[in-house]
Order: structure tokens, then C-alpha cells, then sequence
């Protein structure tokens, strides 16, 4: 019991079901843990139908609305470590992260890195089936938080990544303040400013083929401000 994928779900009934067996039948004996957002459209039920199943390696919290993305990972950190989880993984529910990446990152962290990104900027990486304008502001957003916070990583925005446990238990989770993909951001900016080694590992990212994005304007504007005060320490 030491690798544990954390999955955030807002409205994921078309995906949740086929992500987790597609987890469970990875080599290597990966747990999963879904936090819920109080998906209206029956999200939770799934995810308990297969805890009744596999009752030792699936794991639901569910929340009573939209609480943001960074929250839901908090309460998956602070859950993983009250048990005893040595590595732990923040994953997608629509398969624009491959599942079979996961043993990547893991191996990745296996050879020496504290956190493994799957990065879609770095050699070998790619975006399949996102618009040109997506590209470029993707793009453009993570070279504008390189040049602000000078942290040398190519994806800083990226939401597949592997941690070990003492990151995360270095890292005053309370503290964090950001919820969309500033969050994301700061965790990797935290984890380096503390000294620890980050990885990038190329993969392929495929945008959603099923359910609806979760981007908003609000986010990608709490993300540009977001950088600068992470440089500033504010």
C-alpha cells in the first residue's frame, strides 16, 4: 500500500467507472481515492458501486458542492498521509492523462526525483485534439510563470503529477492558497523552493473526449496573478 492516485470529480459519470478499472489494472497495485464535489449527475454512486468491489483499493470523500481543485487535492494530500501513502498521484478523470503514464511518474520518482510532472512541454510530450488558441495561451502562460518565478519547469500548470510523502508533508498544506491552476503552480513552486528535485516526464495530453471542461476565465486570470505573488511571497 504505497501508491495512491488522487481524482477530483465534478459531473465525470461518463469516465469515472472506466478510469478506475483502468487503474486497477495497472501493475504495481495502485489505489485510487475520488473526492466528489456533490456531482449531480450520480458520479459518487459509481465510485461507491465499485468500493462494494474493490473495497481496499477504491476510496471516496465526497464535498457538498464546488469547492475548487486545489481544495479537493488538500483533502486528498492530508488523506494520503494520515495513511501512510508513500507516493501519491493527481490524476484526471477524463483520460486526457493516460493511466498507464502513472507508472511512469512513479518510476521516475523511484530513480531520484521528489515530484514527477507528466509534461507536455518538455521533449516527447504533446497535445492532442486542443485548438490552436489553446495551445498558445497554455503555452504562453507557462512561459510567463517561468520568466515571473524563475522556476525551471516546462509545464508548470500541469495537473499529472507524482509526489513523494515527505514533499507533501514539507509542505504547510494549510498555507496553500490557490484553487485552479495557480494551485498547480504553487504546489511545484513550494516543492522547489524548498529544495526539492522535479522531474518532468514527457507525455501526451488528450484533451476530453467525454464530460465538459472545468476551465473558466476566473481561473486562468487567478493563475496570471497568481504567479506574481508567489514571487513576491505575498
Amino acid at each position: 500500500m504505497d501508491k495512491l492516485v488522487i481524482i477530483p470529480t465534478y459531473k465525470e459519470k461518463e469516465n469515472i467507472e472506466r478510469i478506475i478499472l483502468k487503474v486497477l489494472s495497472l501493475p504495481g497495485s495502485f489505489h485510487i481515492l475520488v473526492i466528489d464535489d456533490g456531482s449531480p449527475d450520480g458520479t459518487a454512486d459509481i465510485v461507491k458501486s465499485l468500493i462494494k468491489l474493490y473495497p481496499e483499493q477504491v476510496h471516496i470523500i465526497e464535498r457538498s458542492g464546488k469547492l475548487g481543485l486545489g481544495t479537493a487535492y488538500i483533502a486528498g494530500f492530508k488523506w494520503a498521509l494520515e495513511h501512510g501513502y508513500e507516493y501519491i498521484f493527481e490524476m484526471d478523470a477524463d483520460f486526457s492523462h493516460n493511466p498507464e503514464d502513472l507508472q511512469r511518474l512513479y518510476q521516475a520518482c523511484v530513480n531520484g526525483a521528489d515530484v514527477a510532472v507528466g509534461s507536455r512541454y518538455v521533449t516527447g510530450g504533446k497535445v492532442v485534439n486542443w485548438p490552436w488558441d489553446r495551445i498558445f495561451i497554455s503555452k504562453g502562460g507557462a512561459m510567463y510563470t517561468r520568466i515571473i518565478t524563475w522556476m525551471p519547469v516546462k509545464d508548470p500548470t500541469a495537473g499529472f503529477v507524482c509526489y513523494k510523502k515527505d514533499v507533501l508533508k514539507a509542505i504547510p498544506l494549510d498555507k496553500v492558497r490557490f484553487i485552479g491552476y495557480a494551485f498547480q503552480i504553487e504546489m511545484k513552486f513550494r516543492a522547489w523552493k524548498l529544495g526539492y528535485h522535479i522531474a518532468e516526464v514527457p507525455i501526451t495530453f488528450i484533451d476530453r473526449t467525454e464530460g465538459q471542461s472545468k476551465m473558466t476565465k476566473g481561473i486562468v486570470k487567478e493563475a496570471m496573478y497568481g504567479v506574481w505573488k508567489m514571487r513576491k511571497g505575498d
